[in-house]
């Protein structure tokens, strides 16, 4: 009878032991929640409403962040030497997509892995630039979204700065040289500035330890305007750039509303935020299964103009109200 019930006792433990296990062994069976890793040359802060429009396009998929996805980010804080190292931390990381923001970051992440999907965002023409060989079925495993991919992006940009400043001869042009696009920006732009009867000023900015001696630069060599090409590092330290524009009073036109919106007078380009959000979608379409190589680069079908009437007044300028009816937001 003893030995009965002992070994009731024993296969009562053995039952609870295992029913309490169970639930654990059984989320110990649950798939992993995917990883996406993102990689910018910039800091947190600069890149914060980025960020918002990635979340925004991947909850439109039906992934949010620390529900069913979570998201490992890498800042370089404006130092693009660092971005190989970042982009190798992301593979180790064993993410399941890269998100490369900016040029930079998207060749230190190709170079970093040639199986893990990559979508870019950038502001460059990605053939140029040889981030990928097509745009309709780009292979391999990076693909993206370009917000500036247009051939006549700095006439325009011109023809506008000559509407608001007319007798601007001497036009400076500001060009990051590690840039893989420098060389197209500044042809591009001496072919639009020459059409347009104008002389062009160009100087270059590697870092921001070069902004102040190019601005110092731009307003002894009589430079009457500036155009901002577009790069990662200008993007993030437009505040400074828009200070240094105010400070030399040089009526300024950048390629991102974000520029207009800290105080610069006009931009003309692609969005920013919706490039950021199409990110999302994409990376969520590989996330459910689709290849990288077959999703065709998304170009801009719309280039928005934005200026700031308030940044405009304290420049002395008026702004032609042609201009005011065709853009897209005043700032006032």
């Amino acid at each position: 009878m003893a030995s009965y019930i002992e070994r009731r006792k024993f296969l009562a433990t053995l039952l609870g032991g295992a029913a309490a296990a169970w639930p654990l062994a059984a989320r110990a069976q649950q798939p992993a929640m995917p990883v996406i890793g993102f990689l910018r040359s910039t800091s947190a802060d600069a890149s914060a409403e980025l960020v918002v429009a990635l979340r925004r396009g991947l909850t439109e998929a039906g992934y949010v962040e620390g529900q069913n996805i979570a998201i490992e980010y890498r800042w370089a804080e404006n130092r693009e030497g660092r971005l190989p190292t970042l982009a190798a931390d992301l593979v180790r990381r064993q993410c399941a997509v890269i998100i490369a923001g900016g040029e930079s970051a998207a060749h230190a992440a190709k170079a970093a892995t040639a199986t893990i999907p990559i979508v870019f965002a950038t502001g460059d023409d990605p053939m140029k630039v040889g981030l990928v060989a097509r745009l309709n079925r780009p292979g391999g495993n990076i693909t993206g979204i370009s917000f500036f991919n247009s051939a006549d992006l700095e006439s325009k940009q011109l023809e506008l700065l000559r509407e608001v400043v007319p007798k601007a001869a001497v036009i400076g042009v500001l060009v990051n040289p590690t840039a893989a696009a420098a060389e197209s920006q500044e042809r591009d732009a001496r072919v639009a500035a020459r059409a347009l009867g104008l002389q062009i000023l160009s100087l270059n900015a590697g870092s921001e330890r070069d902004f102040d001696a190019a601005f110092a630069a731009f307003a002894q060599q009589g430079a009457g305007a500036l155009l901002i090409a577009g790069h990662a590092l200008f993007t993030g330290q437009r505040d400074r750039l828009v200070a240094l524009a105010a400070r030399y009073a040089l009526p300024t036109i950048y390629g991102l509303r974000e520029f207009v919106l800290a105080g610069g007078m006009m931009s003309y380009g692609g969005s920013l935020t919706e490039a950021y959000r199409q990110v999302g979608v994409y990376a969520a379409r590989i996330l459910k299964g689709e290849k990288s190589a077959d999703l065709p680069v998304v170009l801009p079908t719309k280039y928005e103009l934005v200026i700031n009437l308030k940044t405009a007044k304290a420049l002395g300028l008026q702004i032609p109200d042609r201009l005011l009816a065709l853009a897209d937001e005043v700032i006032e």
